[in-house]
């Protein structure tokens, strides 16, 4: 088994004259809000100034990240609407469409992930945040003529993940901000307030498509819709965000992270948290339709609304509680409990399936959706931990690393996110499979439940059993 001990990091002064370092340490900005001298692990610099700074910054990213997120998974409520505004689209088609934007957005997070050092976390939120612009009226245009060819709406579907590859700078920037005791805490709001993006489209676009609409469906006001707010995130950004010197592209280090198995590890154990939201989340509203069709939206006055923005909502919502368990009880812990529940989430979706109770069946989605979402942000929370003891780092669950770990430990958060993100593609093609040969999706639910335990199995045998994992701790 991989361990994870190197040499430790030399540490080259006492307590009495790090705390008068502390005291001295003044930040020098300059234009384009570039500021120099950050340091989160210092405590009395991070209390007196630096948890403003970071606040601020963290709530315009969450604020862009929620649009990447609605842009991204705008396509997974939409089709539902494709075949009454006169589409003629397979089942094969339709599972085609939901599962693209995660295939694009996956692979655009790993360039996305060098984008930070290379242009400044402010710089880059307004660049992505103006490229939304993109696919939300690319959307807008092809979705009004139901003569579109499918080639032509699958192409639309991909550039969606410009909203997808937004999480993974994101995700790379707020690290940076933060001190190692409470990235847990801040990477999981950074990824709820994103991840809520997909319960919020889900939630609107079905009334905005409706209510817009005379006789039929207004399918393009679900792009028009988010361009404004596209364009106040970019304005926020501006006008609020900064960025940190500090957070300089290790390509060295992003190459020796490519090559540490550990890396390939936390992304599988991804894949099985994170891919399962936005995998479950994209293919929800087409399951409903499917196997519940009177359910599927419910009509409030003139408004139609779909039920399927909770599963979204609460998982999103549950993400920053699984980052401060693992703040306090450990990553690995938390992560092992989490795909212990997805697993029996599962089955009771399983069991619930020939009843035909569709009550049962949003109960048990709603139990795996939470259950994903607290192993997302304890999944995520473990990264940062992992590689500060691969540093050698004592107590690598509060004890923050010296800034070549950081930088390399930002790397690996956008490359496991996007390893992780590619789940989004697998779930609903494995599902599209399963119906297409068995003509319902008992069998890709079941091979879930199999990766699940598996998942489980390596998680507790590399990173909760003491003296195997993170040299002697446990992660």
């Amino acid at each position: 088994m991989t361990d994870l001990r190197t040499t430790p990091e030399p540490t080259t002064a006492a307590a009495p004259a790090q705390a008068a370092v502390e005291a001295d340490i003044v930040l020098t900005h300059r234009p384009g809000r570039w500021i120099d001298g950050w340091d989160a692990e210092n405590t009395t610099f991070w209390e007196s100034q630096g948890k403003k700074i970071a606040s601020r910054n963290l709530k315009w990213s969450i604020f862009a990240e929620f649009l990447g997120f609605i842009v991204w998974q705008l396509w997974s409520i939409v089709v539902v609407f494709l075949p009454a505004a006169g589409f003629q689209l397979d089942t094969g088609q339709i599972f085609w469409l939901i599962s693209m934007p995660s295939l694009a957005g996956a692979t655009l997070r790993i360039p996305y992930t060098f984008m930070v050092p290379k242009f400044g976390g402010r710089n880059w939120t307004m660049i992505s945040a103006a490229l939304l612009l993109i696919p939300t009226i690319a959307l807008a245009v092809c979705v009004g003529n139901p003569e579109t060819p499918f080639g032509v709406l699958l192409f639309v579907a991909a550039l969606a993940g410009f909203g997808g590859g937004n999480f993974a700078s994101s995700m790379s920037n707020i690290t940076y901000f933060y001190p190692q005791r409470e990235k847990g805490w801040a990477l999981g709001l950074n990824a709820a307030g994103g991840n809520l993006g997909v319960s919020v489209a889900q939630f609107v676009v079905p009334i905005v498509v409706v209510m817009t609409a005379g006789a039929t469906l207004n399918l393009p006001a679900a792009g028009w819709i988010w361009i404004p707010l596209i364009l106040v995130a970019i304005f926020g950004a501006y006008r609020n965000m900064d960025n940190l010197s500090a957070a300089k592209a290790d390509f060295a280090g992003s190459i020796a992270a490519v090559r540490e198995p550990h890396m390939w590890l936390l992304a599988l154990l991804y894949i099985g948290t994170f891919g399962s939201f936005i995998g479950f989340a994209g293919v929800f509203p087409k399951l409903i339709a499917d196997q519940f069709p009177d359910f599927s939206t419910f009509q409030v006055g003139t408004a139609s609304i779909s039920l399927a923005f909770l599963g979204a909502l609460v998982g999103s919502l549950s993400r920053p509680f699984g980052g401060r368990l693992a703040d306090r009880f450990g990553g690995a812990a938390v992560t092992v409990c989490s795909f212990a529940a997805m697993a029996v989430g599962t089955v009771f979706v399983i069991a619930t399936l020939p009843l035909g109770s569709f009550w049962l069946f949003l109960l048990a989605f709603m139990f795996l959706f939470v259950a994903s979402g607290i192993g997302n942000g304890s999944t995520y929370r473990m990264i940062p931990t992992v590689f500060a003891a691969r540093a050698g780092t004592a107590d690598a669950q509060k004890t923050g690393s010296s800034v070549t770990v950081q930088r390399k430990t930002a790397a690996a958060l956008g490359l496991i996110s996007a390893v992780g993100a590619y789940g989004g593609f697998l779930i609903p093609q494995a599902l599209g499979i399963s119906k297409a040969a068995n003509g319902d999706y008992t069998l890709g639910f079941v091979c879930f439940v199999a990766s699940y335990i598996v998942m489980l199995t390596l998680t507790a045998v590399f990173y909760l059993r003491r003296g195997v994992g993170a040299g002697g701790q446990r992660v």
